[in-house]
């Protein structure tokens, strides 16, 4: 046998084992879920859409810093869709200790895989029936498209033909679905429908809060630059999110941020991969970690991901009624970026680490440079 062959055969089997972040298979999409996840916990809230108004004011820092491209992790709902459709990454991953919210974004997927654009995906996650004049709506402003769904009521007929649909093509992702998550699945499906978008974050057991702002509101939101720049802001940005969707590269994940596998996992995937992470969403889940005692293992999980020269972590801050200096006015939350280069280095020895000195670690959004401009310490207790 010739040493050209021989070497052929050696490298065949490690080329069909390594992961192909360029497009996956049904039955890969739903492994890697598996091979990723671990077991789901408890948050009060189903989470179906963020509370935070300051999500976009990241994004002039993004293109400041150069942070593009490679593996985008984030946490929560729809929100990490306005990330991916900035940095434009080749793979995603959505990582939530529900794992409702995993069956969410199976939902999501598949409408993003039967909409032809941002108008009919509007109508199938809102119960609407389309204007008939469809393909005239791909171009128009995000404004005249939630317009249209204000005036437009509920078809409830067709809400539960277009519910049955898309269940059926959820099936066909591969991800074993119990009775319970069916159930779960048209329960959320139905509050975006009766809602409409008046449709605000709440927690269970609690009172609504509605300084918590309306869905409408959060589609509408700007960058720092006032530009519209939600993944629904324009078709392009709408149409990056389709396209990553279905090459199955957003892969919702069932993790807890500091737990033992999932975080760990997807750093090996991406290891395999050859790929960086570009950015990593938390909201303000760190919060809750130094709370219970668990920030050193997500710390440890952190140092474990392959990071790039770019890479950040990106927070929200919402401060139990304390304010930052940079907190703009209006907005319940304040966003944060911080290069992860700052974040490794703080946490070289995480049982000295505060919540509030990575608050404080961040760059300066408005003028963001290179080598991450921080901004000025506030006084205020350390948060543990």
């Amino acid at each position: 046998m010739s040493r050209r062959l021989l070497a052929l055969l050696v490298v065949l089997p490690l080329l069909a084992a390594r992961p192909h972040p360029a497009g996956l298979q049904t039955t890969e999409f739903a492994g890697l879920i598996e091979r990723l996840s671990e077991s789901g916990g408890f948050f009060n809230s189903d989470n179906l859409v963020s509370n935070e108004t300051s999500y976009l004011h990241v994004l002039g820092a993004f293109r400041a810093l150069g942070v593009r491209g490679g593996a985008f992790l984030g946490v929560g709902p729809e929100q990490g869709f306005s990330y991916i459709a900035e940095i434009r990454p080749e793979i995603a991953f959505l990582i939530d200790i529900r794992r409702d919210n995993l069956l969410f974004h199976l939902l999501l997927k598949a409408m993003f895989s039967t909409a032809r654009n941002r108008m009919e995906y509007l109508c199938l996650l809102y119960g609407r029936s389309p204007p008939p004049d469809l393909p005239l709506w791909t171009e128009l402003e995000l404004a005249t498209l939630l317009d249209y769904l204000d005036r437009t009521p509920v078809s409830s007929a067709l809400h539960l033909h277009n519910h049955v649909e898309l269940m059926a093509q959820v099936s066909r992702y591969g991800v074993p679905l119990t009775a319970e998550d069916r159930e779960t699945l048209r329960r959320f499906h139905d509050e975006f429908a009766s809602a409409g978008l008046d449709l605000r974050y709440s927690s269970r057991n609690r009172p609504p809060r509605f300084a918590f702002p309306t869905v409408r509101r959060l589609y509408l939101e700007t960058d720092l630059e006032g530009n519209e720049a939600s993944y629904l802001a324009t078709e392009d940005r709408w149409r990056t999110v389709r396209a990553l969707h279905r090459a199955d590269r957003i892969v919702p994940v069932v993790g807890d941020l500091a737990g033992p596998k999932a975080v760990k996992a997807i750093g090996a995937y991406l290891r395999e991969a050859n790929l960086t992470v570009s950015a990593f969403y938390l909201s303000n889940v760190e919060s809750y970690l130094f709370r219970y005692g668990t920030f050193p293992s997500f710390a440890e999980n952190v140092h474990a991901l392959p990071m790039g020269s770019a890479s950040v972590l990106v927070r929200s801050w919402f401060g139990r009624g304390a304010r930052l200096p940079s907190s703009p006015p209006g907005h319940f939350s304040t966003q944060l970026v911080q290069p992860v280069d700052r974040f490794l280095a703080l946490t070289a020895q995480p049982d000295s680490v505060t919540y509030w000195m990575l608050v404080n670690d961040a760059v300066d959004l408005r003028t963001p440079t290179p080598a991450g401009s921080r901004r000025p310490p506030a006084s205020r207790p350390a948060i543990r």
